[in-house]
C-alpha cells in the first residue's frame, strides 16, 4: 500500500522536513513547495544566517523543524523578504 506524504500545511510544528520538502525541484515544477527558491538559494541564505539552519539529524540526514520554517515564512510575510 502507498501511503503519500502530508503536504507541509498538515505537519505539526514539531515535525522536520528536508531540503526536497522545501524547495521547488525543476525536474517536476508542478509540484507546489513552500519555499519560493532553489536548493542553491536555500543554502546560501542558511549560510548568510537568513534562514534558519537545519537540524543534523543522523550523519546523512539534515531536515528543519516545520515550526522554524513556517516563523521565517511569517517574518518574509510581514517585513519583505529582502529584509528577513
Amino acid at each position: 500500500m502507498s501511503q503519500s506524504i502530508p503536504s507541509f500545511d498538515q505537519l505539526p510544528d514539531a515535525a522536520f522536513v528536508r531540503e526536497a520538502q522545501l524547495v521547488r525541484n525543476c525536474r517536476r515544477p508542478e509540484v507546489p513547495a513552500p519555499l519560493p527558491f532553489s536548493p542553491a538559494t536555500l543554502w546560501r541564505m542558511v549560510k548568510l544566517g537568513r534562514f534558519p539552519k537545519p537540524s543534523k539529524l543522523s550523519d546523512r540526514v539534515t531536515a528543519w523543524r516545520v515550526g522554524d520554517v513556517r516563523a521565517w515564512l511569517r517574518a518574509a510575510a510581514e517585513h519583505g523578504r529582502s529584509e528577513v
